[in-house]
This record gives structure tokens, sequence and C-alpha cells, in this order.
């Protein structure tokens, strides 16, 4: 009797385990096509920019820092591969970065995971966006496409990009032809931009006019972090310049729905700073202002708003892993 306890037991304990792993299996992330065959950490060179220093093409004085990324490689063998890179928000590398390391990998893409904070001397900067101007993570994704030209198992014509908040604000705004014209040296345009709940709220001189590759945007309808109503304006500027650009809104998502590990019901990001009430724009020598006013904003200006929120969705982090899926599909067998 006690045997077959024990086998019963042990029965619905494998039965349960096997359960559980067909129920993340379904995202490609927990079955074991998910796991990289081969994981490098790669640190390389970039630079600590002031926005006018960035905005102006100019690195004089600016700090050098070295920036760290995590290679996973997709497949086992020589062939060179589809690879993605993926730049983080202002909380840092969370869930969603390990989310869509599996989630791709297990599609046999490789991915770049870019970590723009530690050799900074930071860990978050959602408290204090002061802490670092935002357009340094664009300069980061282009030193890391560097990486990449020079690696013998990347496909250097298939690599897109990726971010997430802040990071989807520096992949969106990568696809600027006057910023990849100054600070791109690497060979390679990416075949495409995936800026995931991107902040839209600057408005940079010319841009409109960015490299002839898609931008797939996406976003949620709940979002009062980085609000997709800017992000909805931009785009159809884009569009209106014939740009091959799409926003998605999932209803009622909230700001990082695709982390997996974030919480399912949305909490407040106690002291989290948001420009979503801020018109930012830039003037002439790069200095980005507020409004009408003719001072540099900072993050002590009115507009800026504290305590937005965060939530995870799985519906809508399903649909964005089978767009982006597709959008990648398509994007990398283009001639």
């Amino acid at each position: 009797m006690r045997r077959s306890t024990l086998f019963l037991a042990a029965g619905l304990m494998v039965c349960g385990l096997t359960h559980a792993v067909a129920e993340t299996a379904r995202d490609g992330v927990a079955d074991l096509g998910s796991y990289a065959a081969r994981v490098e950490v790669h640190p390389f060179e970039s630079l600590t920019l002031t926005d006018p220093q960035f905005l102006t093409g100019t690195s004089d004085g600016a700090k050098p820092v070295t920036v760290t990324g995590i290679l996973r490689i997709a497949k086992a063998g020589s062939e060179r591969l589809p690879t993605v890179i993926l730049m983080h928000g202002s909380g840092g590398m969370g869930g969603n970065i390990e989310f869509w390391q599996r989630a791709l990998g297990a599609r046999g893409i490789s991915t770049f995971a870019l970590d723009g904070f530690t050799g900074r001397g930071l860990t978050v900067v959602n408290t204090d966006q002061s802490l670092l101007s935002r357009t340094n993570l664009i300069l980061d994704i282009y030193r890391a496409l560097g990486v990449l030209a020079k690696h013998p198992r990347t496909d250097p014509k298939r690599v897109a990009v990726m971010g997430f908040s802040r990071g989807g604000q520096a992949a969106l705004y990568a696809s600027l032809k006057r910023f990849d014209a100054a600070w791109n040296r690497s060979g390679i345009t990416p075949a495409l931009f995936l800026p995931v709940y991107p902040d839209c709220s600057i408005r940079f001189q010319d841009d409109t006019t960015i490299l002839t590759r898609p931008i797939r945007m996406f976003g949620g309808s709940g979002d009062d972090y980085n609000p997709a109503a800017s992000c909805a304006a931009y785009t159809e500027r884009l569009k209106a310049a014939g740009a091959d650009v799409s926003l998605t809104v999932f209803p009622g998502a909230q700001h990082v729905f695709d982390n997996p590990a974030g919480p399912p019901q949305p909490v407040v990001a106690k002291g989290a700073q948001t420009v979503r009430a801020c018109l930012l724009h830039e003037e002439r020598d790069g200095v980005i202002v507020e409004g009408s006013k003719d001072t540099p904003f900072t993050y002590a200006d009115p507009c800026v708003q504290r305590d937005p929120h965060i939530g995870s969705d799985e519906a809508a982090r399903t649909a964005t892993l089978k767009s982006v899926s597709e959008a990648l599909e398509t994007a990398f067998r283009a001639p």
C-alpha cells in the first residue's frame, strides 16, 4: 500500500511538473530550445555624453566607459545567425530582457543584451532620470553594432534593434539618419527597429528623416509612464514622411507589460519620474527645452511627475512576441 501511495504521489508530481513546463513552453521560453548554445560576455568601449554633446556630434570632454553586452548564440555550429540587440529601460536588466533572450533564442535568433548602467556606476535611474542623459543608450547601441560587425557568428545583414521604455526610446531614435551618420561606425544598418513602450516625448530636429528600414512599435493603452498617445502622434508624422512604421497598442496594458516577472496587477512605481506631461523639443546647439521655455529642460521642471504604474500582461506579451517574430521573419528574409 505504501509503495502504491509513493508511486501515485510521484506520478502526480511528474504530471504537475509536465503541466507546468507545457504551460510555459507555449511561449517558447521554458523548453530546451530556448537555452543558448553558447553565451559570451563582451565588454566594449563607449562614452558618457551630455545630450548636447550627442546631438551636436561632439565627444570633446566625454568620459570613456566600458559597457557590457551578453551575447547568447542561439545555435551550435559556425553559421552566421540573425541577432537582436536588446536595450533595457530605466530599471536596468530585468525579467523582460530574460524573456526576450529565451523567446528569441527558441526561434533560432541570437540576442545581444546590453547593460548601459553597471559600467557607469548605476543600477537604476527610475527615481532620478538625470543620472544619465537618455541619448547615451543610443550611442551604446551603435557601439554594440560594432561588436556584432566583427563577430563570426553574426550575420550583419540580419541584425535588429529592440528596446524597452528608456531603451525603447533609444531603439526608436537609433533609426534617425542624422544620429546614424554622426555616431554609427559599424558598417551595419539594422534591418528592423522594435521599440517597446518607448518614451516618444522628445521632438528632435529632423526626426522624420530615418533610415530606410521598418519600425514596429508596441505600447499599452493603460500605460501612464510612457503614454502611447505621444508615440501615436510621432507615428503619424513618420508615416506622412513616407516611413514604414506601425504602432500596436494593446487595450489596458500597462508599462512593462512584457515582463513575466512583473506584478500581475498594476502597482505604483513609487517615486519613478515620468515626462508624460512634458512637451520636449530640441533647440539649436543640441539643447532640449520644455514647451515655450528657452532654458534647458531639467528633471526639476514642473512638468515632471512621479508615481506612474507598471504591470505584467500575459495577453499583450504573447501578442507582442507573435508580432515581433513575424516582423523579424519578414525583415530578415528581405534582400
